[in-house]
């Protein structure tokens, strides 16, 4: 292989490097940061430690949560790790009526005893 080759090959692997490790680390950050900028209070949270809690106060760099009623506690923002969806938003939505189907007609009860021979 001569040198040019060879430099072909080098840049050709940093950029799957790149592509397969850099790009979707830097997408998981931005949406990380993205989630954390949309904090509210009163948002349920799991943070990094797998504690679920409810959000009753932001701060620039820390979050004060709810434990439990009466427990607080301060969490730096970047320990959340999700905020979870409100309750209606996973409740399917009730299905509308339509026409009642029939019910299957029941097969006559079998004999109970001995079978014929």
């Amino acid at each position: 292989m001569s040198g040019g080759a060879i430099f072909i090959l080098v840049v050709l692997v940093l950029f799957l490097v790149w592509l397969m490790l850099v790009r979707p680390q830097r997408r998981r950050r931005l949406a990380q940061e993205a989630m954390i900028d949309h904090l509210r209070v009163g948002d349920e949270v799991l943070t990094a430690g797998g504690i679920f809690a409810t959000v009753v106060r932001v701060g620039e760099d820390e979050v004060t949560v709810e434990l439990s009623p009466g427990a607080e506690a301060r969490v730096a923002k970047r320990a959340i790790a999700a905020i979870m969806p409100e309750e209606d938003a996973l409740e399917p939505e009730p299905e509308t009526e339509t026409e009642p189907q029939a019910e299957p007609e029941a097969a006559a009860p079998e004999p109970v005893g001995k079978e014929p021979r």
